[in-house]
């Protein structure tokens, strides 16, 4: 385990800084950043988006404007055979976003960029019943046009909210925040993959008991077997040799 530049404990994964916190302590930094006002990019590490990171250059260099959090038992396994240790928790987004919405107390601005229309905004709602205290405001869906986007971060500008959720699919979301998403736009921004989709009903999650045996995989590997096989089937193990070739340095580093 290594300190970042910002003190947070972090471990490398794949040649990626990710953030190695227990639970509540993730949850007190975000909220800490709220609080300073501190513009801060947030995204996931699990097996998928390491894979893609290793082959895609523009996507792991942004990753290094983010803070990284671990998602999903693949990096747990990572951790403990890079570092010797899983990390302390899996901080994975569909539980943390709303976690972090209602352990923060003081009313808050949201904004949602991404899905379709009708997710985003029954994605909002569902937001509203669980943290009724904070403003939450649908910016876009994740289809906008080119052309649009200038739009969109002219209403962020005006708006600025204190978080911001942008679910439009890993490296999209990413590169849309790196390289769009300034301190004038928001303060925190997320990037949060499925997370309107399962918040809408879209998207079933998996039953409680199988989240805890750590199958949500297995369980959405069931659900959209046509678009998730690669990802599951054959990026994990995948991800898994780039680990071990890591662990040996045979490949890529740690």
């Amino acid at each position: 385990m290594s300190l970042g530049e910002t003190g947070i404990p972090h471990r490398s994964i794949l040649g990626v800084q990710v953030v190695a916190l227990p639970w509540v302590d993730a949850i007190e930094l975000m909220q800490e950043r709220i609080a300073q006002q501190r513009f801060t990019l947030v995204t996931w590490l699990n097996a998928h988006n390491a894979n893609l990171a290793q082959e895609n250059v523009d996507f792991r260099q942004a990753l290094n404007q983010f803070l990284v959090l671990p998602d999903g038992f693949g990096v747990d396994i990572a951790s403990k055979l890079l570092h010797g240790a899983p990390f302390p928790a899996n901080l994975n987004g569909t539980d943390f976003t709303p976690a972090l919405l209602e352990a923060e107390t003081s009313p808050l601005r949201v904004g949602l960029i991404g899905a379709r229309r009708e997710v985003v905004e029954k994605a909002a709602e569902s937001l509203r019943q669980l943290a009724p205290h904070h403003e939450i405001r649908v910016i876009s869906d994740g289809f906008f046009k080119s052309e649009h986007q200038p739009y969109i971060l002219r209403v962020l500008k005006e708006y600025h909210p204190h978080i911001l959720l942008v679910a439009m699919g890993v490296p999209r979301q990413e590169m849309f925040m790196a390289n769009n998403l300034t301190a004038e736009h928001c303060t925190l921004a997320f990037g949060v993959g499925a997370l309107f989709d399962f918040m809408a009903g879209a998207v079933p999650r998996a039953p409680l008991i199988v989240q805890k045996l750590r199958f949500e995989w297995l369980y959405r590997l069931a659900q959209e077997p046509g678009r998730l096989w690669y990802r599951y089937i054959v990026g994990n193990p995948l991800f898994l040799l780039r680990v071990m070739q890591a662990k040996f340095k045979v490949g890529g580093g740690a």
